[in-house]
């Protein structure tokens, strides 16, 4: 066996799972430009559709907005920590009340929360983290 095949390159290398959730369809576009280089991402454009995208399969990671139709992002997140309590959870919000974030953040376990307008290096950043330690919480 040559050193080549035993070294798998980069790109070569099976990305993370991570979900994307977000009503407005460019800031998913925008997400997903960022980080699909790093990692797989599945996106769903409410609540109801991300619930679907997680029986189909598992996902290291979901990036939620908070404020959509026909449910927000922070209900959805604590029904997720429920049925996936190693998936990581980050909140992506305009705007929110300390006393309704620290509650939101506690209630759901989130990993993290941003704030938009989101810096994609930090999303990038956050997302990485986010998926190390659930591998760290399932290994």
């Amino acid at each position: 066996m040559s050193s080549s095949e035993e070294t798998v390159s980069e790109s070569e290398k099976p990305r993370d799972p991570i979900l994307l959730v977000d009503d407005e369809a460019s800031l998913l576009d925008i997400f997903v430009s960022a980080l699909s280089p790093h990692f797989d991402c599945v996106t769903a454009t409410s609540s109801r559709a991300a619930e679907f995208e997680l029986r189909k399969r598992d996902f290291k990671v979901v990036i939620c907005d908070h404020l959509m139709p026909g449910g927000n992002g922070m209900s959805f997140l604590v029904r997720a920590r429920e049925e996936y309590p190693h998936m990581q959870r980050i909140l992506v919000t305009g705007y929110m009340k300390p006393e309704m974030l620290l509650r939101s953040v506690n209630e759901a376990a989130l990993f993290r929360y941003l704030l938009k307008p989101v810096a994609l290096t930090e999303l990038i950043k956050v997302t990485t983290e986010a998926a190390r330690l659930h591998d760290q919480s399932v290994g």
